[in-house]
Protein backbone atom coordinates (compact mmCIF):
# COMPACT_ATOMS: atom_id res chain seq x y z
CA UNK A 1 0.00 0.00 0.00
CA UNK A 2 1.10 3.21 -0.86
CA UNK A 3 2.16 6.02 2.12
CA UNK A 4 -0.63 8.37 0.10
CA UNK A 5 -2.95 5.64 0.30
CA UNK A 6 -2.04 4.28 3.87
CA UNK A 7 -2.79 8.11 4.87
CA UNK A 8 -5.86 8.58 3.20
CA UNK A 9 -7.26 5.42 4.81
CA UNK A 10 -5.74 6.37 8.22
CA UNK A 11 -7.27 9.93 8.08
CA UNK A 12 -10.98 8.11 7.38
CA UNK A 13 -10.62 6.15 10.08
CA UNK A 14 -9.46 3.03 8.31
CA UNK A 15 -8.83 0.29 11.32
CA UNK A 16 -7.00 -1.75 8.73
CA UNK A 17 -4.97 1.20 7.86
CA UNK A 18 -4.06 2.05 10.91
CA UNK A 19 -3.30 -0.70 12.10
CA UNK A 20 -0.50 -1.11 8.78
CA UNK A 21 0.65 2.67 9.78
CA UNK A 22 1.38 1.65 13.17
CA UNK A 23 2.97 -1.82 12.55
CA UNK A 24 4.95 0.19 10.19
CA UNK A 25 6.58 2.52 12.64
CA UNK A 26 6.26 0.81 16.14
CA UNK A 27 9.56 -1.18 16.89
CA UNK A 28 11.30 2.18 15.75
CA UNK A 29 9.46 4.44 17.85
CA UNK A 30 9.49 1.73 20.58
CA UNK A 31 13.27 1.99 20.57
CA UNK A 32 13.01 5.70 20.46
CA UNK A 33 10.51 5.45 23.23
CA UNK A 34 12.98 3.30 25.58
CA UNK A 35 15.57 6.19 24.95
CA UNK A 36 13.57 8.39 27.33
CA UNK A 37 11.42 6.18 29.54
CA UNK A 38 12.49 4.49 33.25
CA UNK A 39 11.55 1.28 31.86
CA UNK A 40 9.91 -0.89 29.04
CA UNK A 41 6.32 0.03 31.10
CA UNK A 42 6.99 3.64 31.02
CA UNK A 43 8.62 3.20 27.12
CA UNK A 44 4.85 1.30 26.03
CA UNK A 45 2.78 4.11 27.62
CA UNK A 46 4.63 6.68 26.07
CA UNK A 47 4.97 4.87 23.07
CA UNK A 48 0.67 3.79 23.10
CA UNK A 49 -0.21 7.54 24.20
CA UNK A 50 2.22 8.61 20.91
CA UNK A 51 0.05 6.88 18.80
CA UNK A 52 -2.85 8.29 19.80
CA UNK A 53 -1.64 11.57 19.56
CA UNK A 54 -0.42 10.75 15.73
CA UNK A 55 -3.86 9.35 14.66
CA UNK A 56 -5.63 11.92 16.41
CA UNK A 57 -3.75 14.54 14.74
CA UNK A 58 -3.05 13.06 11.51
CA UNK A 59 -5.03 15.57 9.91
CA UNK A 60 -2.29 18.15 11.05
CA UNK A 61 0.60 16.41 9.02
CA UNK A 62 1.36 18.57 5.67
CA UNK A 63 3.16 15.70 3.46
CA UNK A 64 6.14 17.74 3.55
CA UNK A 65 9.24 15.83 4.71
CA UNK A 66 8.77 12.29 5.74
CA UNK A 67 5.32 10.78 7.29
CA UNK A 68 8.30 8.40 9.58
CA UNK A 69 9.51 12.06 10.94
CA UNK A 70 6.54 13.70 11.53
CA UNK A 71 5.93 10.48 13.82
CA UNK A 72 9.40 10.86 15.77
CA UNK A 73 8.85 13.93 16.53
CA UNK A 74 4.72 13.63 18.07
CA UNK A 75 6.66 10.77 19.81
CA UNK A 76 9.94 13.04 21.62
CA UNK A 77 6.87 15.64 22.24
CA UNK A 78 4.91 12.83 24.07
CA UNK A 79 7.93 11.70 25.42
CA UNK A 80 8.76 15.35 27.33
CA UNK A 81 4.96 15.55 28.01
CA UNK A 82 5.00 12.08 30.01
CA UNK A 83 8.24 13.74 31.83
CA UNK A 84 6.76 16.55 32.67
CA UNK A 85 3.48 15.30 33.75
CA UNK A 86 5.37 12.74 36.45
CA UNK A 87 7.42 15.58 37.52
CA UNK A 88 10.68 13.47 36.51
CA UNK A 89 12.65 16.86 35.02
CA UNK A 90 15.60 16.24 36.81
CA UNK A 91 17.48 19.61 38.01
CA UNK A 92 19.89 20.55 35.66
CA UNK A 93 23.23 22.42 36.22
CA UNK A 94 24.50 25.38 34.53
CA UNK A 95 27.16 25.74 32.06
CA UNK A 96 29.51 27.58 34.36
CA UNK A 97 29.42 25.24 37.23
CA UNK A 98 31.72 23.18 35.16
CA UNK A 99 35.52 23.01 35.11
CA UNK A 100 36.91 22.20 32.00
CA UNK A 101 35.59 18.72 30.43
CA UNK A 102 37.03 16.43 27.77
CA UNK A 103 35.50 15.49 24.42
CA UNK A 104 35.54 11.90 23.77
CA UNK A 105 37.42 10.54 21.06
CA UNK A 106 35.80 9.27 18.12
CA UNK A 107 38.14 6.42 18.75
CA UNK A 108 36.45 4.93 21.98
CA UNK A 109 32.95 5.14 20.14
CA UNK A 110 34.51 2.69 17.55
CA UNK A 111 35.02 0.01 20.05
CA UNK A 112 32.28 -0.63 21.36
CA UNK A 113 29.07 -2.40 20.39
CA UNK A 114 25.95 -0.01 19.81
CA UNK A 115 24.20 -2.27 21.68
CA UNK A 116 26.26 -1.67 24.48
CA UNK A 117 26.73 1.59 24.04
CA UNK A 118 22.91 2.35 24.05
CA UNK A 119 22.77 0.59 27.66
CA UNK A 120 25.21 2.94 28.82
CA UNK A 121 23.13 5.93 27.54
CA UNK A 122 19.69 4.15 29.33
CA UNK A 123 21.98 4.27 32.60
CA UNK A 124 22.87 7.66 32.71
CA UNK A 125 21.30 10.32 35.08
CA UNK A 126 17.88 11.33 33.91
CA UNK A 127 18.77 14.66 32.73
CA UNK A 128 22.00 14.22 31.03
CA UNK A 129 20.16 10.69 29.28
CA UNK A 130 17.19 13.38 28.13
CA UNK A 131 19.59 16.14 26.84
CA UNK A 132 21.57 13.63 25.07
CA UNK A 133 18.82 11.93 23.30
CA UNK A 134 17.06 15.25 22.39
CA UNK A 135 20.51 16.59 21.47
CA UNK A 136 23.15 13.75 19.95
CA UNK A 137 20.09 11.42 18.51
CA UNK A 138 17.11 13.20 17.71
CA UNK A 139 19.01 16.41 16.48
CA UNK A 140 17.67 19.22 18.46
CA UNK A 141 19.52 22.39 18.97
CA UNK A 142 20.51 24.01 22.42
CA UNK A 143 17.43 26.41 21.52
CA UNK A 144 15.17 23.79 20.95
CA UNK A 145 15.71 21.70 24.16
CA UNK A 146 15.85 24.75 26.04
CA UNK A 147 12.34 25.83 25.04
CA UNK A 148 10.98 22.52 25.37
CA UNK A 149 12.28 22.13 28.81
CA UNK A 150 12.24 25.59 29.53
CA UNK A 151 15.77 25.65 30.35
CA UNK A 152 18.01 27.85 28.96
CA UNK A 153 20.63 27.25 26.23
CA UNK A 154 23.78 27.14 28.99
CA UNK A 155 22.01 24.54 31.10
CA UNK A 156 21.12 22.03 27.72
CA UNK A 157 24.95 22.80 26.73
CA UNK A 158 25.87 21.85 30.30
CA UNK A 159 23.91 18.37 30.63
CA UNK A 160 25.03 17.70 27.22
CA UNK A 161 28.63 18.01 28.43
CA UNK A 162 28.51 16.32 31.48
CA UNK A 163 26.40 13.67 29.63
CA UNK A 164 29.55 13.29 27.34
CA UNK A 165 31.93 13.18 30.01
CA UNK A 166 30.16 10.45 32.25
CA UNK A 167 29.49 7.99 28.98
CA UNK A 168 33.42 8.70 28.22
CA UNK A 169 34.41 7.34 31.93
CA UNK A 170 31.72 4.44 31.47
CA UNK A 171 33.39 3.36 28.40
CA UNK A 172 37.31 3.59 29.40
CA UNK A 173 36.21 1.55 32.48
CA UNK A 174 34.11 -1.00 30.03
CA UNK A 175 37.43 -1.19 28.11
CA UNK A 176 39.59 -1.56 31.43
CA UNK A 177 42.08 1.12 29.30
CA UNK A 178 41.88 4.25 30.12
CA UNK A 179 42.62 6.38 26.72
CA UNK A 180 44.91 9.16 26.39
CA UNK A 181 43.84 12.71 24.93
CA UNK A 182 46.34 12.68 21.30
CA UNK A 183 48.57 15.28 21.29
CA UNK A 184 48.06 18.08 19.49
Amino acid sequence: MSEAKLLQGCLAGDRQSQKTLYEQYKVQMYRMCLRYANGRSDAEDILQDGFIKVFSDLHQYSGKGALGGWIRKVMVNTALQHIRKNKRIPNMIEVDQIIDLKEASEQIYSRIGAKALTEMIQKLPPGYKMIFNLYVVDGYTHQEIADQLNISINTSKSQLSKAKATLRKKLEHTMKAPLRNPVS
